[in-house]
């Protein structure tokens, strides 16, 4: 494993396929079973996922200066919660979605009742391992951060009441400062966790500082999702891995649907740009999250 003085050294693109195979050989030990339930979760988790959020997590630590193996639990808890979300979101009663990354959902793959479970306990396993993860049992005030940072993130005035705006939003117009408010909820939230979930890990940090980077992160989760909602408008069903035009068929309120593609456009590089002025503020090695950030506000999948 490389030390931080080495992955300061070598550029955060490069280390990108090495940090999600740890990241995926963690999950993989975590999820190891043969019974139904095992296997939708697998499933679930191991579906081509690109791994932002961990990733997220580890570009935050070096901004941070953590040690990399202090990273592992925050990054594999984070990406739990996402695909537990993915898993409950694509349900009849929420999105009704029948593909997630090119592969039927899981509700389609097994049935609805295990894909409810397996959603489940995707959830209690992140917080599972945060909570009994050695490195930060060591460090138990930063591990009880830790989980209460990604509580809020998922709960209700997270994931989960962002995802109820979003239902409530059907067939609605609302304006733009409502409809950010679902965002930062429904997509925002996690992201703002992975981003802060190092800095549980040092509770010296500025309040200055903490307040940049959390800003930083609600700038991304904010882009993040409305490239999200020009993709499901102009993106292919093979290249996004999910059914294109699928928010459109519920009538759903997203960004370009309302305001149109190119005032999306636009949102999106003043959030880009915003975003790298509150890195540049709190300082440190940023070379990891810029890249990230190019990486997410400018995607085609």
């Amino acid at each position: 494993m490389l030390s931080r003085q080495e992955n300061a050294a070598q550029p955060f693109a490069q280390r990108v396929d090495s940090i999600i195979k740890r990241v995926e050989a963690c999950l993989d030990e975590h999820l190891a079973g043969s019974d139904q339930l095992s296997h939708a979760m697998a499933y679930s988790v191991f579906n081509g996922g690109k791994r932002l959020r961990p990733l997220l997590v580890h570009a935050s630590g070096e901004l941070l200066d953590i040690d990399p193996d202090l990273l592992l639990a925050p990054a594999c808890a984070v990406e739990l919660i996402h695909c537990y979300s993915l898993v409950h979101d694509d349900l009849p009663a929420m999105d009704d979605d029948a593909l997630r990354r090119g592969r039927p959902t899981t509700h389609l793959q097994f049935d609805e009742a295990t894909a409810i479970l397996a959603g489940d306990a995707l959830q209690a396993m992140a917080f599972e391992i945060l909570a009994s993860e050695p490195a930060l049992t060591a460090r138990p005030n930063s591990a009880l951060r830790m989980c209460a940072t990604l509580a809020r993130a998922c709960g209700a005035q997270g994931m989960a009441g962002g995802q109820a705006l979003d239902l409530d939003m059907e067939g609605q117009r609302p304006d733009k400062t409502a409809l950010e408010h679902m965002f930062a909820l429904k997509t925002g939230a996690l992201i703002r966790a992975s981003i802060l979930l190092p800095a549980c890990l040092r509770p010296e940090l500025p309040a200055a500082a903490h307040a940049d980077l959390t800003k930083f992160a609600d700038c991304l989760g904010l882009g993040f999702q409305i490239c999200d909602d020009l993709l499901d408008i102009e993106g292919e069903t093979a290249v996004i891995g999910k059914t294109a035009g699928s928010d459109q068929a519920l009538d759903k309120a997203t960004w370009p649907a309302l305001f149109g593609c190119d005032p999306a456009r636009s949102r999106i590089a003043e959030l880009a740009a915003e975003a790298s002025i509150c890195l540049d503020r709190v300082g440190g090695n940023t070379e990891a999250l810029s890249w990230l950030t190019d990486r997410l506000l400018n995607r085609d999948r």
